[in-house]
């Protein structure tokens, strides 16, 4: 599996996302994506699928040492005292001493963000998490967590696809050393059978699905975690990451509109504009 530099860690490019996989389903997906190659599994306290990732991860035969695990503390735990609990809890549904990269799902509007950070910090020193990043972070609050309270995040994972350009988050992420991850990075099945990727997907005797996020990982300093429950997507998703597009394609993709984003709930901070 190819690898991005994350800070000071080598993040897999192509991980398994698990939200809305519950239950068997999860434990069976992540099961299988192990033993295809993959070698990271992205989950979170919100899912509620900690617990099955957990039995996977103790049934698996790959050694523990060889894959990363990603869990978030999720935006209501961010004082000190809930996010070890959170931790703890995360941990203990994981069946793992540690986890390898731990996030801030989102950003909290009343946060105070310092304490957070230094907080996760602590957690590093203590060897519960090997890194730490953050999730959903504009632009305003990256360079706060970077610049001002100078917290060694390795990430940002946002949602990234081919119809929403995070070119400003990338290219600062980029410069500092980061890494962008892409939840989301096939639009929740919207590119299953997009006419606008028919025809690249045809000459590269591909799927429109396998371009899109084939355009992803093309890209310096992006990893992208598309969920897939079923082993024969699971391999098309691999099948992606080897897929070689051309100048022409990239840019007919870079033309596509980038304002279309899926995911911005309640609590969701002042979005970056699209780019």
């Amino acid at each position: 599996m190819q690898t991005v530099m994350a800070g000071a860690m080598r993040l897999p490019r192509l991980g398994l996302g698990t939200w809305r996989l519950r239950g068997r389903e999860c434990t069976e997906a992540v099961l299988s994506a192990l033993e295809l190659g993959y070698r990271h599994i992205d989950t979170a306290e919100a899912y509620g699928n900690e617990e099955a990732v957990g039995e996977a991860l103790a049934g698996t035969s790959v050694p523990r040492r060889e894959f990363v695990v990603t869990t978030k503390v999720w935006w209501d735990h961010l004082t000190p005292d809930a996010m070890r609990r959170a931790l703890e809890g995360s941990l203990g549904r994981l069946h793992t001493p540690y986890v390898d990269l731990y996030l801030i799902h989102w950003p909290a509007p009343d946060m105070n963000l310092a304490a957070a950070l230094h907080q996760m910090m602590a957690f590093r020193e203590q060897g519960l998490v090997r890194h730490i990043g953050v999730a959903n972070f504009p632009m305003t609050l990256l360079r706060q967590a970077v610049e001002e309270i100078g917290a060694p995040i390795v990430c940002n994972q946002v949602e990234c696809h081919v119809n929403l350009g995070q070119s400003r988050v990338l290219g600062y992420l980029r410069s500092k050393g980061m890494a962008l991850v892409a939840y989301r990075p096939l639009g929740g099945g919207r590119f299953a059978d997009a006419a606008a990727l028919r025809g690249i997907a045809d000459a590269h005797g591909a799927t429109p699905a396998q371009v899109a996020l084939a355009w992803l990982l093309h890209q310096d300093g992006v990893a992208a975690i598309p969920k897939a429950a079923g082993r024969a997507r699971q391999q098309a998703n691999l099948a992606a990451a080897d897929l070689a597009l051309d100048a022409e394609d990239l840019a007919a993709l870079a033309a596509l509109p980038k304002g279309d984003r899926h995911v911005s709930p309640g609590w969701a901070p002042a979005w970056d504009p699209p780019g």
